[in-house]
């Protein structure tokens, strides 16, 4: 049977809560480096810290996935798990930013500080993954590329507002300096605010969502679960039997996601290294940059929507595809040469031009070749190893090539740019079945 037609605000009430969740994990991108710098991290261990966000979601979001699958409660089937990975997220992004004020050695605010981030990207994973899994069961197919746009805008909104939280706390007098060890009072309110707003988006999603009931549920979508267990116990044959454009587009994926795991990782260095000349991160001048940052990945998310909007203006999608990774691969080499905090603009807005590519392009070929496989769920699901993969590989790997660079984490983003400039070359495998 049809799904019916849902009306503009029950498709924003759907994804609303997405806002706040976009928020908390700005929030981590932008500052899980700064705030471990902070407390103490070497910078050749940087990286280390970031194998955690892409395993927690390669992890987290199939198992969150099933789960909710054959979960049923007077409260929907899910909801329960996005209102409980909020509530562990909210306690923990009050904690995290606090690690160095409990008063505890190097090491163990190091081990607290990791557990926090662990818990902190479970949480957020296991908040995100139902939004997804809401517009597909409630939303016909006619309205669902609308529900997405929305998703994707209130997506945007909350990354530029966790980015710009910390130079807005600044601006408006709090500390942006702290004793050695300590995050400042403009990180740990960010998180404080951050996490208020997303329980109050959550709790307006909770009251706002009547999920269906189970008979609902089946007169609309069917009943799939013999399908579910044969997908899910055939990955192996799935894997083997792919399409060659699965595995020419993960080649693509690994070189990008492994640039755009190194900017995460070590460009609040990178910015204060340049434009204030100190990696120090006692210094005022360090947490100034790591405001700075966080307005520049704004500018990048901002710069990423406008490029998305020129994508199909393109006549040949490959085309398209490298040309947005050769210009992101600009945008990360130009970073260490721009020693004006304003120049810096003008490397993130090209970095969102292969941002945004990156967010639509791989799925559009691996879609496209997908057609008559059958098994699409499944295949998608396998595809987004094509993401976390590449980034627990990188992540193992920075702190050496950080060693053979020369210790200069700005090095680091020239580093970016050539896996930029690789993946790009290595969009002319791709074979784009129209």
């Amino acid at each position: 049977m049809q799904k019916p037609d849902l009306s503009f605000w029950k498709l924003w009430n759907l994804s609303f809560g997405f806002f706040g969740v976009q928020i908390a994990y700005a929030l981590q991108s932008a500052n899980i480096s700064r705030i471990f710098r902070t407390l103490g991290a070497d910078p050749h261990d940087l990286s280390y810290f970031w194998i955690l966000p892409p395993l927690m979601g390669i992890l987290v979001q199939p198992i969150v996935g099933t789960l909710s699958d054959r979960t049923w409660t007077r409260f929907g089937r899910r909801i329960p798990y996005l209102f409980i990975g909020a509530a562990v997220a909210v306690a923990v992004m009050c904690l995290l930013p606090n690690a160095g004020s409990l008063g505890l050695a190097v090491s163990s605010v190091m081990l607290f500080g990791l557990l926090m981030l662990m818990l902190l990207d479970t949480s957020i994973n296991m908040a995100m993954q139902p939004f997804k899994m809401l517009v597909g069961d409630m939303v016909n197919e006619q309205q669902k590329a609308k529900a997405y746009s929305i998703q994707s805008f209130l997506c945007n909104a909350g990354s530029v507002m966790g980015f710009v939280f910390p130079f807005f706390f600044t601006w408006i007098g709090l500390k942006n300096v702290a004793p050695e060890g300590v995050v400042p009072d403009s990180v740990i309110w960010s998180f404080y605010i951050g996490a208020a707003i997303l329980i109050l988006c959550v709790i307006y999603t909770v009251t706002k969502v009547r999920e269906w009931n189970p008979l609902e549920y089946e007169k609309y979508n069917g009943t799939h679960e013999a399908n579910e267990r044969q997908e899910s116990a055939n990955w192996l044959t799935l894997l083997k039997n792919a399409p060659s454009t699965f595995w020419k587009v993960g080649l693509v994926q690994f070189f990008c996601w492994a640039a755009f795991l190194y900017m995460w990782s070590y460009v609040v260095d990178a910015v204060s290294e340049t434009v204030w000349g100190t990696t120090d991160p006692a210094s005022e001048a360090y947490q100034t940059a790591g405001n700075w940052t966080g307005v520049l990945y704004a500018i990048q998310a901002v710069g990423s929507v406008c490029w998305a909007l020129m994508l199909p203006r393109f006549k040949n999608t490959k085309v398209a595809y490298a040309v947005s990774l050769l210009l992101g691969g600009l945008g990360f080499a130009l970073i260490p040469f721009c020693p004006d905090q304003y120049l810096q603009i003008v490397p993130f807005l090209l970095i969102g031009c292969a941002w945004a590519a990156m967010l639509a392009m791989p799925f559009t070929f691996v879609t496209n070749a997908l057609q008559g496989y059958g098994h699409m769920g499944a295949y998608l699901g396998l595809f987004n190893g094509t993401i976390c993969l590449p980034q627990i590989v990188a992540a193992l790997c920075g702190g050496a090539i950080l060693s053979v660079i020369g210790h200069h984490q700005s090095s680091m983003m020239i580093v970016s740019g050539v896996l930029l400039a690789i993946g790009a070359l290595c969009v002319s495998f791709i074979k784009d079945k129209k």
